[in-house]
């Protein structure tokens, strides 16, 4: 696995990159390929926020996780990347199973049970209004919603604008491969 460590706010030391590297390398056994992963590791006011995000097969798996330990971080964020993979793999399995007849085993992996998987319960459909990125930030905080789904009126492509966690706002520009 080839891991990308970088640091915001905090010099990366020789022993937290050998700790990211023992602790994040370890989720390369779930996988039949070599793979890539960055890792951000920061630090905002006493608060050391490891974030992770690895790319498979097309899927992107991401993890962040902040306490007031960097080590502890490292830890809980690799735990939580190994959740998403095992239930990545039961999906995985479950759809090759239904269209092999057959079972393959998940090894190493926790059993996700099937009542965990999201499920889409409704939809909603509205029509899109024409409007500059700033007008909808306005109509998103007006609406008091943390998104906002709009026809840019520059572009007339639908983006997206959100809320970030730092206050910020966000643009969400989608492109068709």
């Amino acid at each position: 696995m080839k891991l990308t460590v970088r640091g915001k706010n905090i010099e990366v030391t020789e022993a937290l990159r050998e700790h990211v590297q023992k602790r994040v390398g370890k989720i390369k056994k779930y996988f039949d390929f070599d793979t890539e992963a960055q890792v951000a590791l920061g630090v905002v006011r006493e608060l050391h926020t490891v974030e992770v995000t690895v790319a498979v097969n097309g899927m992107i798996l991401r993890a962040e996780e902040s306490t007031n330990d960097m080590y502890a971080s490292i830890d809980m964020v690799v735990d939580k990347l190994e959740r998403q993979i095992a239930k990545y793999k039961t999906r995985i399995n479950r759809k090759s199973r239904q269209l092999a007849g057959g079972a393959r085993s998940t090894s190493e992996l926790p059993r996700v049970e099937e009542d965990d998987e999201p499920k889409v319960v409704r939809t909603k459909r509205f029509a899109v209004k024409p409007m500059p990125v700033e007008e909808a930030v306005l109509q998103m905080d007006l609406l008091g919603h943390d998104f906002y789904v709009f026809a840019n009126a520059d572009t007339d492509e639908v983006n997206v604008v959100y809320r970030r966690k730092d206050g910020n706002y966000g643009l969400i520009e989608p492109t068709l491969k």
